[in-house]
């Protein structure tokens, strides 16, 4: 099972602020969209809630430390990462992603094979940040760039890297 980790960042690391996005990128969450659909995505219950309920054709799972937290059915409450993956592994699946937010990244980070980062160019203010990257541990595979216009409000990349 391939572990993906998906995120869009700013130049200063920031990827949300009060538990939502910091810039409108229109752009970025087709491909979010795109990219996700079908598949499991686990995150921290801020983020679960950020979306307001599970985001359609995808199954969420969902960590936090409170055990009577519940979900829609079809989904998944965990207490840890480990966990999480777990339930994925079980199932068979061909790939997951990692989906925020920063706590996970944080935790996942050493696990992930692949991180398809949005790298916003911007440094807004933020509360949220994605963790320092080892960028010896990791190829770029591709990139491609998108400036920006009436729906994107800054220019960015989505980069996808592989572990070496």
């Amino acid at each position: 099972m391939k572990i993906s980790l998906i995120v869009a960042k700013a130049q200063n690391n920031v990827i949300g602020k009060d538990n939502s996005l910091v810039w409108k990128l229109s752009a970025d969450l087709r491909h979010f969209k795109s990219t996700t659909t079908g598949h499991h995505l686990i995150m921290g219950r801020k983020t679960f809630e950020s979306t307001e309920k599970p985001l359609p054709n995808r199954t969420s799972v969902v960590i936090t430390r409170n055990k009577k937290y519940t979900v829609p059915d079809g989904h998944h409450v965990v207490t840890d990462l480990k966990e999480a993956i777990a339930i994925c592994k079980k199932k068979q699946l061909e790939k997951i992603f990692i989906s925020g937010g920063g706590e996970i990244y944080k935790m996942a980070l050493p696990l992930v094979d692949e991180m398809i980062i949005t790298e916003v160019n911007a440094q807004p203010d933020g509360d949220t940040y994605f963790p320092e990257i080892n960028w010896s541990e990791w190829d770029i595979v591709s990139s491609v760039h998108h400036d920006a216009d009436e729906k994107n409000e800054f220019s960015f990349d989505i980069n996808t890297y592989i572990r070496k």
